[in-house]
């Protein structure tokens, strides 16, 4: 890669960076391009020169934010832990993702409220590469004895389900600390796989 092209996706990164961090604190709605570009000290004019529309810059913060999430997700297979410990993990990491990533992770759970029909197939392909992940882990938890499930997507569902629905209700100054919440959804999962102590 040029030396002119690293620049271009490093100032891409740091955009994408930058109206994340703006999708998180104003919302989907509140994430101008004026308000973004203002943040980044660029002219309005300057951040089409790296993406086409609003549509196309939240387009990219959706697939970067699940792009990372999936890269994050590998790392974890890659430690080799026994499957209710990897999943354990995997649970603990969505929730930060769910809890942390709040607006961006919305476009993630309605895609075809957010997304024109050319974007929707990427989108898809992308969610579907992630819910593998957990559809595969689950899969192999079964097949070591580790949990119990007639229908590991059924599973996953439930799993994925649940923890996408605490971004609904989760408050910092909660009664339940992040981790406890974790530990909590953990321990309810366990029952819904017949996971092993």
């Amino acid at each position: 890669m040029r030396l002119t092209e690293r620049k271009m996706q490093r100032k891409r990164e740091q955009i994408l960076q930058t109206a994340i961090s703006i999708i998180k604190s104003h919302g989907y709605s509140g994430a101008t391009m004026e308000l973004i570009s203002s943040e980044l000290l660029m002219t309005k004019g300057s951040l089409y020169y790296y993406f086409k529309n609003k549509s196309d810059l939240m387009y990219q913060c959706h697939n970067f934010v699940l792009s990372q999430a999936i890269k994050d997700h590998e790392e974890i297979l890659a430690k080799n832990l026994n499957q209710r410990q990897t999943l354990y993990e995997m649970v603990c990491l969505h929730i930060d993702y769910a809890v942390e990533q709040k607006e961006t992770f919305n476009l993630i759970m309605e895609p075809k409220r957010f997304f024109k029909q050319e974007q929707l197939e990427p989108v898809l392909k992308l969610r579907k590469t992630y819910e593998t992940i957990f559809d595969q882990t689950i899969e192999k938890g079964i097949k070591a004895g580790d949990f119990q499930s007639d229908d590991y997507k059924v599973a996953r569902l439930f799993i994925l389900g649940a923890m996408n629905w605490i971004q609904q209700w989760y408050s910092p100054e909660g009664q339940l600390t992040k981790q406890e919440l974790k530990d909590l959804y953990f321990d309810y999962i366990m029952k819904i796989l017949g996971g092993k102590e």
